[in-house]
């Protein structure tokens, strides 16, 4: 009888473990479930990765039927595109969403105050603020007058059908938007912007407990009594996000990849600067899906490599580089379109990197032009002395070797001899200029 082997013995055993592990873990009831809290903490800048973050806690949570999804809120603000996201996720929960701005000292600003308004239970703690939520363009400049006009409207009733939607004070959320004004967490009870103050997450709970609260599907109560506290933790993906769907971060990371890649293909073999830009380009468009790009912008950088690469090829005294420089400098403002990168970044990255591919472009130009050194080439216009005479061949002593070579004119042993050609393994030679 044929003996199994034993690689394929362990192979089944491992895959039958796998498989039982995956039974095992779908019949496992899920970390979330009826009664329990899962807590959501939200803080810093409002992005594409704490949308998403927040969007993936709320579908656990209704996935493995939880009673109550917290949202401990403390933002500066943020973009736009990424807060409406946030505002959606929150009224089309099947789960109560209560936004808690906490803890003490922490705030509601800018894009914060519709993600508040839009919970089914709005709170905020003791020594919190909310408003100032006046639209501003990439990295805090204002935007243009008639511009700022027809963002400041949109958001002022998009703001305003979400108060309204909620039955929270429709005029103050306007006020906070075209004026820009901020209140306390008292103050924000008192004019009923949000429903009620709590110090911490358990006072919270127990305020809430009996609740009703309006959810897409129908009315529910809230029963927060004894309910277990579970925190949604950012896992890895999170994490990379968090720092990569910073706008400054993803441009110097498309910019280290371009170059990279660029070093790469003008000196092939070198193999670290490939693999790193390579690493640093994956990263940089990873992050693009997080991030409003402007493809034109994209393009214009594109434009810029190719330009770089056509200067090692064509000999235009320059101008290919100088298009190059102006071409990464109009994309790198072009990228993104709601957010910016910082002009403090932007300009020494530009001449950085314009400065690299112009410095390595013209060292590939003059090795690309330069006359070969080595094989039968570079014995071009290389000065000889003969050993034997030439008539019409010989020897000849050149590039440290010895030759054959062939003259149209007799050439006696001991003179200098250029040579001109070469045919075969025999130089074509000449009397050498004195």
């Amino acid at each position: 009888m044929r003996k199994i082997p034993k690689s394929l013995v362990l192979s089944i055993v491992a895959l039958g473990a796998f498989l039982a592990g995956l039974v095992f873990l779908g019949n496992t009831p899920g970390w979330g479930k009826r009664g329990e809290v899962i807590i959501i903490d939200v803080e810093g800048p409002i992005n594409p990765a704490s949308a998403s973050f927040l969007a993936r806690g709320v579908e656990e949570a209704e996935e493995t039927d939880a009673s109550l999804v917290i949202v401990r809120l403390d933002t500066p603000g943020g973009l736009a595109s990424s807060m409406r996201t946030m505002v959606k996720t929150i009224l089309n929960s099947r789960v109560p969403v209560v936004v808690f701005v906490a803890p003490k000292g922490a705030g509601a600003a800018s894009a914060g105050v519709m993600v508040t308004v839009a919970a089914h239970v709005a709170a905020m703690a003791p020594g919190t603020n909310i408003g100032a939520a006046h639209p501003v363009g990439a990295g805090g400049k204002e935007i243009d007058k008639t511009m700022s006009e027809k963002v400041v409207n949109d958001m002022a009733a998009y703001g305003r059908g979400i108060a309204q939607e909620k039955g929270r004070n429709a005029d103050w959320v306007e006020r906070a938007i075209r004026e820009s004004v901020s209140i306390t967490a008292e103050e924000a009870v008192e004019r009923k912007v949000v429903d009620l103050v709590a110090a911490d997450v358990d006072e919270l709970l127990k305020i809430l407990d009996g609740r009703e609260v309006a959810l897409k599907d129908g009315k529910r109560v809230i029963s927060s009594k004894d309910l277990a506290k579970r925190y949604y933790q950012p896992g890895f993906r999170d994490r990379v996000l968090r720092v990569i769907s910073d706008p400054n971060i993803a441009y110097i990371l498309m910019m280290i990849g371009l170059a990279g890649l660029y070093f790469e293909l003008a000196h092939p073999g070198a193999i670290f600067p490939g693999v790193i830009g390579a690493i640093s380009l994956i990263l940089a468009f990873y992050s693009f899906q997080t991030l409003p790009v402007n493809y034109a912008g994209l393009l214009l950088i594109a434009l810029a490599i190719v330009l770089f690469i056509a200067e090692v090829k064509i000999a235009s005294y320059g101008m290919l580089s100088v298009g190059g420089v102006i071409s990464l400098a109009l994309g790198s403002i072009m990228l993104f379109e709601d957010v910016g990168v910082s002009l403090r970044l932007m300009a020494p990255t530009i001449i950085l990197v314009g400065g690299f591919f112009v410095i390595v472009s013209t060292l590939a130009f003059r090795a690309y032009r330069s006359r070969p050194k080595g094989g039968m080439e570079g014995l071009i216009g290389e000065i000889g002395l003969t050993k034997e005479p030439i008539d019409p061949e010989g020897l000849i002593f050149v590039h440290g070797e010895y030759w054959r070579a062939k003259s149209a004119e007799k050439i006696e042993p001991g003179e200098r001899v250029e040579v001109e050609s070469a045919e075969g393994l025999i130089l074509k030679v000449k009397k050498a200029a004195r």
